[in-house]
């Protein structure tokens, strides 16, 4: 018994491996090969990170194949799916489309939030709902342009309207009317957000950057707080956010770099929702071209409501679609429960372009927004700069005007 306690010990010290025959009879013989144990595993250590290098770098190499053969082939591949497929596509499309139209929404007696509903596309998106029979909640800084737009939606076939003056680039004054909203409703079906500001001045000419984040709050914090608040009393009826994009957000033009970046941004915080909600609560995201409203007509609103001309000269006229059809194309959409509206959809082809043939969609429109020649001028909004010695504005100064800017509810767009 104390051969085999001290076999044992030296087995526990020093050795690697343990042979062990059971026998017949109840014999156990053991069989020990003593060696000492480090020295032995050093060289298969080393062997295995040699060959686990190696591995690396031929997974690298083969990486590299890949991405190459898949850039070569992937790309003609699918445009040639997508021409073939392009047929049966549009098929499905318009079955689901007419599928949708007839079983979509009823927005009879239904709670509808606009925000930005003082001027320009909220208006108008306010009197297709008031067509539509729903109850609708109109939300801006101008409460007497507000007045006004209630009564011709009552007018029009609303069944309620209320008004809320608030400032939806505070988070306060967002659970403000939402609250309102729910006690006096009890729901909320919609949410249509439609406040957005552009501008149209040369980056490298700003030397008040006051106005960097008075575009970025409009444009992106006032349709993010009021679909934040708004969230919970949507998943209770499976409601939808509507938001108002813009074509600059994946098709940038010259003088619209802050306005271009917080658009994208909005889209990508949308599309990234949409996933998140599961579909409980819709997304429809909505992006329009150029379209006539109170910015591309050539007018600023100050905070009392004080119409200024805007004094500035363009490399293009500006003609845009009425906001009028872009209103009753986005309602429609989100009553079917459609993810993108898009006005006009032909702007669609540039992302082609963008995608798979970028240098020639930058080439062209070098050359037909700022043709060699056409003499460089700005609005400078925002720039402290006046045109050649000529003041810009017949009102305050630039600054002056952007400082209170949150009264561009919804007719600020320059898109």
């Amino acid at each position: 018994m104390s051969d085999a306690l001290t076999l044992l010990n030296s087995i526990r010290h020093n050795t690697s491996s343990l042979q062990i025959h059971v026998c017949s009879q109840h014999t156990l013989h053991l069989h020990v090969s003593t060696y000492t144990f480090y020295p032995l595993y050093i060289p298969p250590l080393l062997l295995l990170f040699f060959f686990s290098f190696i591995i690396f770098v031929l997974s690298l190499i083969m990486m590299d194949l890949i991405n190459s053969v898949l850039n070569l082939f992937v790309p003609p591949a699918s445009l040639i799916t997508l021409a073939f497929s392009w047929p049966a596509l549009c098929f499905l499309h318009a079955c689901e489309w007419l599928y949708n139209t007839v079983y979509g929404d009823n927005m009879d007696g239904k709670v509808v939030i606009i925000t930005g509903a003082s001027s320009g596309i909220g208006e108008q998106i306010a009197y297709e709902y008031a067509l539509r029979r729903a109850c609708l909640v109109l939300v801006a800084r101008r409460e007497h342009r507000l007045r006004g737009i209630a009564e011709n939606a009552r007018r029009m076939g609303a069944r309620h309207v209320m008004i809320v003056a608030a400032d939806v680039v505070k988070e306060d004054e967002c659970r403000r009317f939402v609250n309102e909203t729910i006690n006096f409703y009890g729901r909320v079906d919609h949410l249509v957000n439609t406040v957005s500001l552009g501008h149209t001045f040369y980056f490298e000419e700003v030397t008040d950057t006051s106005v960097f984040p008075v575009l970025l709050d409009i444009n992106f914090w006032g349709n993010i707080y009021p679909t934040l608040v708004a969230l919970p009393y949507l998943h209770r009826t499976n409601g939808r956010v509507i938001i108002n994009a813009s074509v600059e957000s994946w098709l940038p033009l010259p003088r619209m770099s802050l306005y271009a970046a917080a658009k994208a941004a909005l889209v990508n915080f949308y599309e990234t929702l949409r996933f998140e909600l599961r579909d409980e609560v819709g997304v429809t995201i909505a992006t329009h071209g150029w379209i006539g409203s109170e910015m591309t007509s050539g007018k600023f609103m100050l905070e009392e409501g004080a119409e200024m001309q805007w004094k500035e000269e363009r490399e293009m006229n500006v003609i845009g679609g009425p906001v009028e059809e872009f209103a009753r194309l986005m309602v429609a959409g989100a009553c079917r429960g459609d993810a993108y509206v898009k006005y006009p959809s032909w702007y669609d082809v540039f992302l082609l372009y963008r995608v798979f043939a970028p240098n020639v969609l930058n080439w062209a429109f070098r050359l037909l927004i700022a043709p060699q020649g056409t003499k460089r001028t700005s609005s400078y909004v925002g720039t402290g700069r006046s045109l050649e010695g000529r003041p810009m504005l017949e009102a305050p100064s630039p600054r002056t005007a952007l400082l209170a800017p949150y009264s561009f509810s919804g007719g600020g767009q320059l898109s």
